[in-house]
């Protein structure tokens, strides 16, 4: 399906709470009717036209791929944890490493236990062969744009000067190799690495991620 519209999303706080709208009602149709499900449906279901959802979507894989990144996102996003800082106030920490390891392990666990994440994954892999638009939307769209809540807390922290990253998505997927990826492919094949390995991937991620973008003499 190509895009409806080359408009520009809309913007501001109304906009913002409407497609809000449209992704928490499309993240309940997709994993309850598949990707199959109507953009009639979903526009319905979030109280809006069909029209608003092509404004601020322009396609259906387009929406559907914000659904997986978003379900993905959701433990950075500040609230998401009360016990560990969110990804976005990194750049304010006196001890970035700290809390750089409390965000991380707050993420990690929210991924290891979310089973919409689960769901919405096997949904890909049943759907990207009937809809190869799927993966042309992902592509389309690039790994900062996909996943705003790491590539706005990397490019402040690099804005700060607290690290240094030439090539910001390129940061963005390599965290996530290190911290999510690996849950996955556990996840695969229906378990999860224990406890005490979990904790030894996730400070090995973060030494890893600081060492490569820490700039020189900090």
């Amino acid at each position: 399906m190509s895009d409806r519209t080359t408009k520009p999303a809309p913007t501001g706080p109304r906009a913002a709470r409407k497609r809000e709208a449209i992704v928490r009602a499309a993240r309940a149709l997709f994993l309850r009717e598949g990707f199959g499900v109507g953009m009639d449906a979903i526009a319905a279901e979030a109280g809006v036209s069909k029209v608003t959802v092509y404004n601020h979507f322009g396609s259906k894989e387009a929406l559907f791929t914000a659904v997986v990144a978003g379900a993905l996102d959701e433990p950075l996003l500040s609230g998401a944890d009360d016990t560990a800082p969110d990804l976005a106030g990194l750049a304010e920490a006196a001890d970035l490493r700290g809390a750089f390891l409390a965000a991380a392990r707050a993420w990690v666990r929210a991924v290891r236990a979310n089973d919409e994440v689960r769901a919405l994954r096997a949904l890909v892999a049943a759907e990207i062969h009937r809809f190869p638009e799927l993966s042309r939307a992902w592509g389309a769209h690039g790994p900062a744009g996909h996943h705003p809540a790491v590539a706005d807390a990397l490019r402040a922290l690099a804005d700060r000067g607290r690290l240094e990253i030439p090539d910001l998505e390129v940061a963005v997927i390599q965290l996530y190799s290190l911290l999510v990826f690996p849950h996955m492919v556990f996840d695969q094949y229906g378990t999860q690495p224990a406890d005490d390995l979990t904790e030894r991937l996730v400070t090995g991620a973060v030494d890893m991620f600081l060492g490569r973008y820490t700039p020189s003499g900090a």
